[in-house]
């Protein structure tokens, strides 16, 4: 059903609380039989409540109820209230009202107030509403501005509710560590094994490419270097495809760089003399393979 503005500015008064007791009788009776109104004056009670919840309720004075009463004429018995005798007319003499006498002119016609009256309600109406929207709208802005500036100030059913959020943050990967690599051949021929050398921690990799193992022997790494009094073994080279060690971790960062390693066949188990004891059949030096990563900016 479509209503009228001036239901709905009935609608907002009743909300608002500025209507006298006949015309809330008047809106009561409406909503009993239409919820279809009864809906909008919800309505409007719910745009209302943001003011309700904005103060907190004050109790009044005692003073106050007895000014009250005291004005509606509650406050204790009075007195009638006695009007003054109105003076009695005085009549003109005989002879001058006979000759007075004029016919009285018709009085006027009585002026229809009925269309004034309604426009001054529907003028007073528009008027609370919009005193009412106003104070919504001023009520409405400093909200905002609470939630904004200072929520603790709010109350508990309209502070908003403080929201996490979960921020992936991703390190970047750590820079990589420079690699180094040995071919241990016999002079310019094919490599028999391939050292690898990691720069951060220096542990090393040996991998078996074209070696031959030889029945009742075994093959031991060495390192050889000037800085050294004599070659120190780094252990035997397994059997498998791949022979990993951390010794290196031992020794300083420029003697590996620069130092040689070589492999010697020994008994089965190592030397048992803490050097070479077989002959040297592989040897290589270090190169760089991949540098290390520059610093970020």
């Amino acid at each position: 059903m479509a209503y009228s503005e001036d239901h709905i500015a009935l609608a907002a008064e009743y909300a608002l609380g500025t209507l006298d007791a006949d015309e809330r009788a008047q809106v009561e009776t409406m909503m009993a039989v239409d919820k279809e109104f009864a809906a909008i004056v919800q309505a409007w009670e719910f745009r209302l409540g943001v003011l309700n919840q904005m103060v907190g309720s004050v109790e009044p004075r005692p003073l106050v109820w007895d000014n009250i009463r005291r004005a509606i004429g509650h406050g204790g018995e009075q007195a009638p209230l006695l009007l003054p005798d109105a003076p009695p007319p005085i009549a003109p003499p005989l002879s001058e009202a006979n000759d007075n006498v004029v016919a009285a002119p018709p009085p006027p016609p009585a002026a229809d107030s009925s269309n004034v009256v309604q426009l001054t309600s529907r003028i007073r109406r528009w008027r609370n509403v919009a005193s009412a929207m106003s104070a919504i709208a001023a009520a409405l802005l400093v909200m905002v501005g609470l939630q904004i500036y200072q929520p603790d100030a709010l109350p508990d059913s309209i502070r908003p509710k403080p929201r996490t959020q979960v921020v992936e943050v991703k390190a970047p990967p750590p820079p990589a560590a420079a690699q180094y690599v040995a071919l241990l051949q016999s002079g310019g021929g094919a490599p028999a094994f391939i050292l690898t050398v990691d720069a951060a921690t220096r542990n090393f990799t040996v991998r078996k490419v074209g070696a031959q193992p030889e029945a009742g022997k075994s093959y031991e790494l060495w390192i050889v270097s000037d800085k050294l009094q004599r070659p120190r073994s780094l252990g035997l080279i397994g059997n498998n495809e791949f022979t990993a060690r951390p010794i290196l971790a031992a020794y300083d960062s420029d003697l590996v760089n620069q130092a040689t390693f070589a492999v010697s066949v020994e008994p089965q188990g190592g030397s048992p003399s803490g050097l070479p004891t077989g002959p040297v059949v592989f040897s290589g030096k270090l190169i760089e393979t991949v540098p290390p990563a520059a610093p970020a900016r």
